[in-house]
Order: C-alpha cells, then structure tokens, then sequence
C-alpha cells in the first residue's frame, strides 16, 4: 500500500479551508437558532396573552417527572 503525504502547504490550506467552511457553517446555524427563538417568543407572548400561566405548566411537569423519577428509583431498588 502506498500512502500519499500531503505537503506542510497543502496541510495548512487544508485546515484553513476547514476552517472557513465550518465558520460559515456555523454562521448559518446562529441564524437558525435565532429564526428559532423569535418565533417560540412569539409562541409564548400569544400563550400569556390567552391566559396561558406557562410557569405553572412547567412546575406541574416537572412534579409529574420527579413523582415518575422517585417511582423508577423505587423499583430499582426492589
């Protein structure tokens, strides 16, 4: 088997291309996140603007979870 080396020069462009591709990559991915959080904003103003209490509906699953872990934890040890 032969094996081809890439050069020093050809090793940095390399890595600098890489790296200037994922750059942009990760540009387009704040841009998403972004796109994302407005609109669960929006989500969420409309829910309090219809009497939704989204604190309280978060405490409640997260009671519901903990009541589900304690009961995993139950049999567990059973």
């Amino acid at each position: 088997m032969t094996e081809t080396k890439m050069s020093k020069e050809e090793q940095i462009g390399f890595h600098k291309g890489s790296i200037a591709t994922l750059a942009k990559e990760r540009e387009e991915l704040v841009k998403m996140v972004r796109i994302v959080e407005q609109l669960m904003q929006l989500h969420i103003k409309n829910l309090k603007d219809l009497g939704v209490d989204l604190e309280a509906e978060a405490k409640k699953i997260q009671e519901q979870l903990n009541k589900k872990q304690s009961v995993n934890d139950l049999a567990e040890k059973l």
